[in-house]
């Protein structure tokens, strides 16, 4: 008889405890957070209710509104004084890491693990720019894509074999557009643009090759050029070559002299002005991205360029070993760096989130409209006395950002401060 009372007991508590949380119409509410939403134009102190099942990967967000009730949720972020953001997008990074010692980017030491260097700092969505090519990105796929809990897209580099060294990437032979553009249509979910890289030469044949192949698969080309003597013209790549929505990587890098030699720059280092070609590029719809990475940045390019109000239309950080411990460190160092030289904070999470989603046409990121998938940062920005620097010299700035609390697809991944209470749920799903 006490047996049968113990289970009817726990059979009742059993059931009880799931209902309970049934009742919660949300699975987290944020409060009091000031929201900046690029998209829907929002700028003010606001909740936001997610919807989903707790812990899993389907968070929606649910309500935008200026006094939701916490007794709804299973779960409340406690955001006052704090910012509230879509996840941040980083449409630069390298994270096809691997065991290949020579394979450096592709498959080799030079790259990073996507969750270990993502959501600590608000990303919940990055690009792979071009580490894989057409020979190497389903191994990419296996081995990163399909295994990381951020977001991991892929630009597909114009060289069969991706990023692996000079032998390859200097090699026409390795350039292949049809079949480029054959793995690219045959994964349309990862792959959301054609990236060129590192070629060294006086030849358009590679930005040709790439061109085509961006056409065949009706998706958009990045550009990092690698060097040239002389340079490849800036002005005929940006009006002759590439479309609208065709992106211009490192485009605060290039030369620091008129030596004619390697890339070149946007600011005229003569005058200190923005080349006027450039302005034009821009509004005819060439993308400007920063891919900031080891040394592809100058405060002599960057710093005259937002005084004159030429912005970037993304910050990315071209994060790989090599850079994540230099002047680069990670998207809100970035961030920051941009506020330093004049770039207001609005205008730096528009180029983080909603701008970049636009220009990998993944549409459904980068903003927090009811409906849109669950993908929230929050954010510190922090006063006091910082310093930044690049390859040319250091700055100043009086505010830093840092990243609070992560939320991917509904769920809590990172937290700095505990500011939501631990709920004992399942780690979402690896699969997006």
């Amino acid at each position: 008889m006490q047996v049968h009372r113990l289970f009817l007991f726990f059979a009742f508590f059993i059931w009880l405890e799931p209902a309970s949380a049934q009742d919660k119409k949300y699975s987290i509410v944020i409060k009091g957070g000031h929201v900046i939403d690029p998209k829907n134009n929002v700028d003010a102190v606001m909740d936001i209710a997610i919807e989903g099942t707790p812990g899993g990967s389907d968070g929606k967000i649910a309500l935008v509104a200026k006094n939701i009730d916490p007794k709804l949720a299973v779960q409340v972020v406690d955001a006052k004084g704090l910012y509230v953001t879509p996840g941040l997008i980083d449409i630069h990074v390298h994270y096809f890491w691997g065991t290949d010692l020579k394979g450096t980017y592709r498959n080799g030491p030079n790259g990073l693990q996507a969750d270990g260097f993502t959501f600590r700092t608000g990303v919940t969505t990055v690009v792979d720019a071009g580490s894989s090519g057409w020979k190497t990105f389903e191994t990419f796929k296996a081995q990163t894509i399909d295994l990381s809990k951020t977001r991991v897209l892929a630009m597909l580099n114009i060289v069969g074999e991706g990023m692996a060294g000079g032998k390859f990437e200097n090699s026409l032979d390795e350039m292949d557009a049809a079949k480029t553009a054959e793995m690219a249509k045959k994964y349309p979910d990862e792959i959301v643009g054609i990236k060129l890289a590192h070629f060294s030469g006086h030849d358009w044949t590679p930005t040709d090759r790439a061109l085509e192949a961006g056409k065949l698969a009706n998706v958009p080309l990045m550009v990092d050029f690698g060097g040239a003597d002389p340079v490849l013209p800036l002005e005929e790549l940006y009006l002759k070559k590439l479309r609208p929505g065709d992106i211009y990587t490192h485009c605060f890098g290039g030369n620091s002299d008129n030596s004619g030699k390697g890339r070149e720059s946007i600011v005229d280092i003569s005058t200190n002005k923005v080349k006027p070609y450039v302005m034009e590029a821009q509004k005819k719809g060439v993308v400007f991205d920063v891919g900031f990475g080891g040394a592809s940045f100058l405060l002599a390019q960057g710093q005259p360029a937002i005084k004159q109000g030429f912005y970037p239309n993304s910050i990315s950080t071209d994060q790989h070993i090599s850079s994540m411990n230099g002047p680069m460190k990670d998207m809100n160092n970035i961030m920051s760096l941009f506020m330093a030289m004049g770039m207001d904070f609005k205008s730096v999470i528009a180029a983080s989130t909603w701008h970049p989603a636009k220009e990998i046409r993944r549409e459904e990121l980068g903003h927090l409209s009811v409906g849109a998938i669950a993908d929230v940062a929050v954010l510190n920005l922090r006063d006091g006395k910082f310093g930044f620097y690049a390859r040319d010299g250091r700055i100043e700035g009086k505010k830093r950002i840092e990243t609070e609390l992560t939320i991917k697809g509904g769920s809590v991944v990172y937290t700095l401060n505990a500011l939501v209470d631990p709920v004992n749920l399942p780690r979402p799903a690896a699969k997006k």
